[in-house]
């Protein structure tokens, strides 16, 4: 039998065949902070409309500020795989309409859940401030006759 070149190896260890038979990448090399926090910010640039775009950056900067002094080596990898995935979820356009995991939500500590919460909020309240900027009133898509 005929060795890989490394290459080759390398290609065929990162295919895993998947329950429709075809092929499909495995899980990619976690990037460094900085390069992953840079995607980040050009994906929401790119993919995002203005409104939430400015909440991503503001909670990506937060986020990545807070996590800058973490030392434990599985909680570092952790952070960086969930944002990788995001950024991956965001740059695809398969975040539209997702909801939360719910085995991740239940592993999730209080402080994460409370930061949910005000994430939602937040999200909540830039909705309904553009609702009365744009002077609906929040009845978008509705025409008086």
């Amino acid at each position: 039998m005929y060795a890989l070149a490394p290459t080759l190896r390398r290609s065929a260890a990162a295919l895993t065949h998947s329950k429709n038979h075809g092929m499909t990448p495995g899980p990619l090399a976690l990037l460094p902070p900085i390069y992953l926090y840079r995607r980040l910010l050009r994906a929401h640039r790119k993919h995002l409309p203005r409104e939430m775009r400015l909440l991503g950056d503001e909670y990506v900067k937060a986020e990545f500020r807070a996590h800058r002094s973490v030392d434990n080596p599985a909680h570092l990898i952790g952070f960086l795989t969930e944002w990788q995935l995001y950024a991956q979820k965001i740059e695809g356009n398969s975040w539209v309409g997702e909801k939360l995991d719910k085995g991740k939500v239940e592993k999730m500590s209080d402080e994460q859940i409370g930061q949910l919460y005000e994430l939602m909020q937040a999200i909540q309240k830039r909705g309904t401030e553009g609702d009365l900027e744009d002077g609906d009133g929040g009845e978008s898509g509705q025409k008086s006759q």
